[in-house]
């Protein structure tokens, strides 16, 4: 299956970054982590399969056991579907059925304050342990007689997470651009499996998130490049409830991320549910709301490449994307 005409390319962290005068944030724990990933989950995405198949009897007994398994690795939430065009990257190919999406929360602890090196660092350690959730449920799914694809959390992926994880269940889609859980709130991130087991899927939900996020603000509010919209943009298309989708402006949000230890203001600053998804049960004292360090953004940047649509929102003599 090829990704639809109107699938985004995969984004270009190379490219953005030069657009930006290059990689300027050097934290040393971000770094090893890099490395790590790189060096140690890369070479283990391909495995041999059990010519052995394991039957079931039907594909809910099937998606039942390979949930059970995600969770037993360290999974936060697991949800399952099929995938189409549109969750394919544009010009990428998978040969795959099905999505097996992951997710895991990053600690509310290391958010306190943000921009900060603590919540840079949370960032990809998450995105590290996801890849071995991935990587063991991959090589768990091949044991049972059935070959997979990883599509770890920050690799080249030929898959669109969160609209898999949306037709999974796993929550909305918020005003920032990121999904919001209703348990784990937006603060969690995701990888998938892709196979073609026979499984079972689940179905999106709707538990009012979407309209809580037409009434909120925060993340509009607190978004130091002014890259997060007012309003929907019914030219992004519509989201998996068939509302038009709320679009980020990167041009505005790479910069400052860039900049700024990977930012992610909007997510901690979410108020969604009261903010019961942040409250921290390991004994660690912890604030509902962090300390946000708001600094000047840098000049938005829309380098030559190949990228997904985005608004250049409230932007002196806009052009056309």
């Amino acid at each position: 299956m090829k990704g639809s005409s109107t699938s985004p390319p995969p984004f270009g962290w190379d490219d953005w970054y030069a657009s930006v005068g290059g990689r300027s944030i050097h934290i040393a724990e971000v770094d090893a982590i890099l490395h790590n990933i790189r060096e140690y989950q890369y070479p283990k995405f391909k495995g041999e399969v059990n010519p052995i198949k394991t039957l079931f009897a039907t594909t809910e007994e099937a998606a039942a056991l390979i949930k059970k398994k995600a969770f037993e690795l360290g999974a936060d939430e697991a949800g399952i579907a099929e995938i189409e065009a549109s969750d394919v990257y544009k010009d990428r190919i998978v040969n795959e059925k099905y999505a097996i999406v992951v997710g895991q929360k990053m600690l509310w602890r290391n958010f306190q304050e943000v921009p900060s090196n603590d919540s840079a660092i949370e960032c990809l350690r998450i995105y590290f342990s996801l890849g071995e959730i991935v990587l063991q449920l991959a090589e768990y799914i091949r044991s049972l007689g059935y070959p997979c694809t990883v599509e770890h959390p920050i690799g080249d992926s030929d898959v669109l997470h969160v609209p898999l994880a949306l037709k999974a269940g796993f929550g909305e889609l918020g005003r920032h651009g990121s999904i919001i859980h209703p348990k784990m709130g937006p603060l969690f991130r995701l990888g998938s499996v892709i196979t073609d087991m026979p499984l079972r899927v689940d179905s999106p939900i709707d538990a009012g998130i979407a309209a809580f996020c037409d009434t909120c603000k925060a993340c509009r509010r607190y978004c130091p490049a002014n890259a997060i919209p007012d309003e929907r943009s019914p030219e992004a298309g519509k989201d998996h409830l068939g509302n038009d989708r709320y679009k980020v402006d990167t041009g505005k949000c790479f910069p400052y991320f860039a900049a700024h230890n990977y930012c992610s203001i909007c997510l901690p600053v979410c108020v969604y549910h009261h903010k019961d998804w942040a409250k921290d049960f390991e004994g660690f004292t912890t604030k509902l709301f962090p300390a946000v360090e708001l600094k000047t953004p840098p000049q938005p940047t829309d380098p030559a490449i190949p990228k997904h649509w985005y608004p250049r929102l409230n932007r002196e003599n806009q052009q056309t994307q």
